[in-house]
Parts: structure tokens; C-alpha cells; sequence
């Protein structure tokens, strides 16, 4: 994530905040330049709506995305758009009741994993069309509670994730992560992995690259119902951590193939918050070798994937080292072997295809 800042008093701007705590001006995410902005007021527009100037930039006026009344969204549409909706705030489907105090908390914590996600997506170049749009090729969310004895799964099915909103309560997350035996489990990572299904369609079997893809990730043709039952049951490599960033990544190659592009997600993310903070490790005790980095780069744009591992290694030994100073888990309790590297390596590669990468909505 980058870091903002406020063209009005300097002071920095949080990618989840509705006002600057410098100068109390609004702000609003603008997708298309991928930056938020410190506001001006320009007063109402046709149809009443609030309407307004990027502070310091130019006349083009924003009207806000009609869920930031709910306080889940600061994201901007031009002001002759005929949507009400930001482009990611458009690919919802349902969303929790939200006469339910605690289901409308939960949907703001979802929100904000999503709109990070959509972030990373519109950096990356990748199409976000919605279901409206295109019924087929579009992606929608359905954010779901169980009701009685029904139970919701979290999952994705051509283009349509579904998330169970309980995923957005703390405890039971972790009590879920505990009694699975995950070494990692959040909102974000759930969006990150089940978008990674979704972009399977579309930049893997939509354009013809299959047999690439099984070359890498194995035969996803394999029955996935029982392959899942298979796994469940125990039964998966003894050698995983060589070959598969996760033992859930050993299922099946659908999930493989996503655990892996969530991961890749999580990498280029925090790779750039640390480049937008200027980070550079140079421990002082070397008796381990060479664990040096600088992350002068952003991680976004045209580097190459080995430069991305090179600084991934002593940038998560220091975060880990940070976290345990503070008496927390690793925060990256992860190992990356030799084949979880070669899969990253063509996630990367799909992701920086231009030829392959759809446009953004």
C-alpha cells in the first residue's frame, strides 16, 4: 500500500479514513489515479448529491460512492458517472441485514479487507467488471450469515465469491484457524484467495493456458470433491513446505493455484508498504550471511521476480523478530521451498503479462 498524504496540511492519510486528521478536510479514494485525496467542497450536484474538488489538483468534480453514508466506503465516481457506486462497492450482490448492529460492524470490517483488495487489483491492471455488467465474466460478492441450521461456506463459483460474515469476528476467526491448524487467517487473505479462483478463469483457462498451468500446479481436472475429502482426511505430502506455500495448497490444484496468488498478493502488498516507508535491513549481527536488503522499488511496476524474493527474506526476518519483540506469533509464519518459489515466479509472471491482463473496469 502506498502511503498518502494530504495536499492541504501535509499530514499522512490512512487508506480506510473519511477525514484528514490534520485539517478535518474529507477525503476520497480515487480509483483511476489509485490515490487518496484531501477534498474541497464544490457544492451540491443535479440531483443533490455532495459534490467535490481533489485539494491542489484540478477541477474535475467527484461525487462520493452512496455506501459512504453506511461508513464503509471513501471511494469517489466521476460526477456525471450514472452509478452510484464505486467500482468496487458495484460488485456487490447481498450484504448483510443491516438493521443488525453487529452484522453492520462486521460488514465494515469486510469492506475493508475488499477495498484493499481492489486496491491491488487496479495496480496490477486487472479487470473488476461486475455481474450487472457481464453476467458471465463479471465478478460479484455475497456476504452471507448462517441462518438456523444452514450453514454458509466461504468459496468462489465462476465469478461469484460468497463470504460467510462470521469471518469478520476476531474470535471466531481464530477459533477457526486454531481448530484447522492455520498458521494464517484473515478477511483479506480470504479475498485474496478466493479472487485467486476467479482470475484461474479468467487469465488461465479463458486464454489458453492450461497446460501451463498444470505443468506448475498439477491436473485441476482431478475430481475436486473427492480430492478435498481426501485431504480432510488426513492425507497429504509428508515433504508439503518444499512444494506448496500451505497443506491446504496440497488439495487440489484449483486451491493450489489460488493459495498461491494469495500469497503473491500478500508479498507485492507488504513489499510496497515497506518501499513507501523506505525500509532497509541491515542487521548487525551477520553471522548468518548475507540478509541484507534495501526496498527501493515498487513492487507494482516492472521488477523482476527475483529482486521480489531477494528482499522478501530479511524483510519477513525482520518483521517476525519485530513481532516477537512484542511478545506475538511470527507474523509471517510461513517457508517458501524451492517449488512454492517457481509457483510465485508464475503468478507473477500471468500478473505482468500485458498481453494476458485484462483492463481495469
Amino acid at each position: 500500500m502506498r502511503l498518502f498524504e494530504c495536499r492541504a496540511c501535509a499530514h499522512w492519510l490512512p487508506f480506510e479514513d473519511f477525514e484528514c486528521e490534520g485539517c478535518s478536510r474529507p477525503l476520497g479514494f480515487v480509483p483511476a489515479q489509485g490515490h487518496l485525496r484531501s477534498l474541497d467542497d464544490a457544492g451540491p450536484g443535479v440531483n443533490g448529491e455532495q459534490l467535490y474538488t481533489a485539494h491542489g489538483l484540478d477541477e474535475m468534480l467527484f461525487k462520493p460512492c452512496a455506501n459512504r453514508e453506511h461508513g464503509v466506503c471513501n471511494w469517489l465516481l466521476p460526477a456525471d458517472s450514472p452509478e452510484q457506486l464505486c467500482v468496487c462497492c458495484r460488485t456487490n450482490m447481498v450484504i448483510p441485514n443491516l438493521s443488525s448492529q453487529v452484522y453492520s460492524e462486521r460488514w465494515r470490517d469486510i469492506e475493508l479487507a475488499k477495498h484493499r483488495l481492489f486496491y491491488s487489483l487496479l495496480r496490477f491492471g486487472l479487470g473488476v467488471p461486475n455481474k450487472a455488467d457481464d453476467p458471465v465474466a463479471g465478478l460479484s460478492f455475497s456476504f452471507l450469515a448462517d441462518e438456523n441450521d444452514v450453514r454458509v461456506l466461504t468459496g468462489h463459483d465462476e465469478g461469484l465469491i460468497t463470504l460467510n460474515i462470521v469471518e469478520a469476528d476476531a474470535v471466531a476467526r481464530e477459533k477457526a484457524r486454531t481448530d484447522m491448524h492455520e498458521p494464517y487467517r484473515t478477511l483479506l487473505g480470504h479475498f485474496r484467495h478466493e479472487i485467486g479462483h476467479y482470475y484461474w478463469d479468467r487469465l488461465v483457462r479463458d486464454v489458453g493456458r492450461i497446460e501451463e498451468s498444470r505443468a506448475v500446479f498439477g491436473d485441476e481436472s482431478i475430481d475436486y470433491n473427492g480430492a478435498l475429502q481426501n485431504y480432510y482426511q488426513g492425507n497429504f505430502p509428508a515433504d508439503w513446505q518444499d512444494r506448496y506455500v500451505s497443506q491446504y495448497a496440497t488439495a487440489h490444484a484449483w486451491e493450489d493455484f489460488a493459495e498461491t496468488f494469495a500469497h503473491y498478493m500478500h508479498m507485492i502488498d507488504t513489499l510496497e508498504t515497506a518501499y513507501a516507508f523506505g525500509l532497509r535491513i541491515r542487521p548487525k549481527a551477520r553471522a548468518q550471511g548475507n540478509v541484507d536488503t534495501t526496498i527501493d522499488f515498487d513492487p507494482y511496476r516492472g521488477v523482476d521476480f527475483s529482486e521480489i524474493i531477494e528482499s522478501w527474506g530479511p524483510l519477513t526476518q525482520a518483521m517476525n523478530s519485530i513481532n516477537r519483540s512484542m511478545g506475538q506469533p511470527d507474523l509471517y509464519p510461513f517457508k517458501l521451498g524451492p517449488g512454492v518459489v517457481d509457483k510465485l515466479a508464475f503468478i507473477d509472471t500471468l500478473l505482468r503479462s500485458k498481453e494476458q491482463a485484462l483492463k481495469a473496469a
